[in-house]
């Protein structure tokens, strides 16, 4: 089956896998020292015991709309992070050194659908959908204006 995120501002996010309750802590940690401007709620689905949606973050609004993505998909050790203030280029690296997390299935503002598997003993993040299918190749322009924009916005010098 197919899960949309529900993304209704287009804002950034990153979703991923996990191994341990700690992880909420932890990627707290990392994307509150990433910037002191960086606005984020997660969510992480705990997949033993209490079996609960852990939830983080330093806005609520952002921490809602985490744990009601994290609901519907349902997922055992997954997590999102829903970012504003933030790219994911910004917090990726320091979320992958986390040490619970094994695996960032997507970093991405583009509409999202997951894949998911359910079977008798849960449900597993097959991978994702991230955004539509190529419509061409880009053109001379087109590589003139991918490059202004990295430089505009200050990826590039």
């Amino acid at each position: 089956m197919t899960v949309d995120v529900d993304n209704p501002d287009g804002l950034n996010l990153v979703l991923g896998h996990s191994h341990f309750i700690k992880t909420v802590e932890d990627l707290h940690e990392v994307l509150v020292g990433s910037s002191p401007h960086t606005r984020f709620g997660l969510a992480f689905c705990e997949a033993s015991g209490p079996r609960l949606v852990r939830r983080s973050g330093n806005d609520p609004g952002l921490v809602e709309l985490a744990t009601a993505n994290a609901l519907k998909i349902g997922a055992g050790h997954s997590f999102i992070v829903f970012l504003r203030e933030a790219f994911p280029l910004n917090v990726l690296n320091a979320i992958k050194q986390v040490p619970e997390v094994c695996r960032i299935f997507c970093a991405t503002a583009n509409p999202l659908s997951v894949v998911v598997a359910q079977t008798d003993a849960g449900r597993g993040i097959l991978g994702v959908i991230d955004g539509g299918a190529p419509l061409g190749t880009e053109t001379e322009k087109d590589v003139e204006e991918r490059k202004g924009l990295m430089r505009a916005i200050g990826y590039k010098l």
